[in-house]
């Protein structure tokens, strides 16, 4: 069990670009304070390597699970036949089945030492809605989560879930808050920055609220570092690949900024690439710009410089409703347009096809979105020489994405990638 969270602000090449405000208007860094458990303040803009995990966090992190497994994928290797080493962490162990508790957990926690009773926020597949209504009902808080409309028509077990944990859910655009009146239409799919600046209006429309974000932010990543801290720990070879997928960066931070953290300082990894992977359906990395954008649809939070397709942009529906966001985070948009860091983008027709395999070959479901690492780990697979090492974040399990399975088995019909 690590104690403390890895800050990769402390050994960045180049500065951080800081949030800003808009050129008109009033202050969004100043709305930060209105609306996030002051802690996440301090640690959205520490510069110190390493932040103390509070104990209390420490002890709810035994409970559900940490530290999670790491294994070798030995049958996947033989299905791919390549000679190549394949690990992956597997944070489908915890309870709500994704890597997303590690952060709603130390969310929960600093939102009750600052006197909340209730929190808010967005979900796309429903991972992260699922994460904070169990963190909240571990802390003794109310949760409200938007869920955008078509994971909310489709993921129907998360929203069960959720339920069941004590949350109250509304489908995004919702008739909740004025920003989901505004875009409302039967068949609008809704997008996570929608969902955001709803759960962000919520948030200020009442009395001891605050908004817990699911990705973006800087200490969201930091916090999903006790997985990459444990990996280091329990890889038994360095890797050559380390391979994660992206949404907004709080996965492929949490597992490869510790390495990343080691090779700017020249303490191992030197050989080690860092792949991140996309949704061709939202894929900022590879067809983004690098500008200041909102997070949000509609402009209720700072500018943050990222990699971004527009903060209006609305993806389409697809099977990994986690990775629909425009954006990226600032560090990772950073490491990305330094060169530290890869990028590729697939369809969900592939990752599919090479989920099946996995699953087939190795026994673990991987959600949708964990797909991504799976299928950019068997083309690297393919590339490089035998005795390579391979590692990627199984970040979740797919056992409450039956729908995505369901439709993927109607089409795929040959299995090997």
């Amino acid at each position: 069990m690590v104690d403390r969270w890895y800050n990769i602000a402390a050994d960045l090449p180049g500065v951080l670009p800081p949030p800003k405000d808009p050129e008109e208007g009033e202050s969004r860094i100043a709305l930060l304070t209105r609306i996030l458990p002051s802690a996440l303040i301090d640690q959205e803009f520490t510069a110190e390597r390493w932040v103390p995990i509070p104990e209390e966090v420490r002890d709810v992190y035994r409970r559900v699970g940490r530290p999670t497994p790491l294994f070798r994928a030995e049958g996947f290797e033989r299905a791919l036949g390549t000679g190549v080493h394949i690990y992956y962490k597997y944070e489908g162990v915890l309870p709500v089945g994704s890597h997303k508790l590690n952060t709603a957990v130390a969310q929960a926690y600093y939102a009750k030492v600052d006197g909340a009773v209730e929190v808010a926020t967005e979900t796309g597949a429903g991972q992260w809605g699922m994460a904070v209504s169990l963190a909240a009902a571990l802390f003794g808080l109310r949760a409200t989560v938007f869920m955008t409309r078509s994971s909310y028509n489709s993921k129907r077990q998360r929203l069960a879930f959720m339920r069941a944990y004590g949350a109250t859910v509304h489908p995004s655009p919702s008739d909740v808050t004025d920003t989901g009146r505004r875009h409302y239409r039967p068949d609008h799919p809704g997008s996570l920055g929608i969902a955001i600046s709803e759960a962000v209006e919520y948030v200020l429309t009442g009395e001891r609220r605050r908004y817990l974000p699911g990705s973006v932010m800087e200490f969201v990543l930091l916090h999903q570092t006790v997985i990459g801290l444990e990996a280091v720990g329990q890889m038994p070879e360095e890797p050559d690949v380390a391979v994660a997928c992206v949404g907004g960066g709080s996965n492929f931070g949490g597992f490869t900024y510790p390495m990343i953290g080691a090779k700017l300082r020249r303490e191992g990894f030197a050989k080690t690439r860092f792949v991140a992977v996309e949704s061709a359906a939202a894929p900022k990395l590879t067809r983004g710009e690098y500008r200041y954008d909102f997070p949000d649809a509609t402009g209720i939070l700072p500018l943050i410089r990222m990699f971004t397709l527009g903060h209006d942009y609305v993806p389409p529906p697809v099977h990994a409703a986690g990775l629909r966001y425009h954006g990226a985070a600032p560090s990772l948009s950073l490491l990305k347009r330094l060169g530290l860091v890869e990028a590729v983008a697939y369809s969900q027709e592939e990752v599919m096809q090479a989920a099946l395999l996995f699953a087939r070959s190795e026994g673990v479901i991987p959600a949708p979105e964990s797909a991504h690492a799976v299928k950019a780990a068997a083309d690297l697979a393919k590339k490089l020489p035998p005795g390579s090492v391979i590692v990627f974040n199984m970040s979740g399990h797919g056992l409450l994405d039956v729908d995505a399975y369901e439709k993927a088995l109607e089409w795929v019909k040959d299995i090997t990638t």
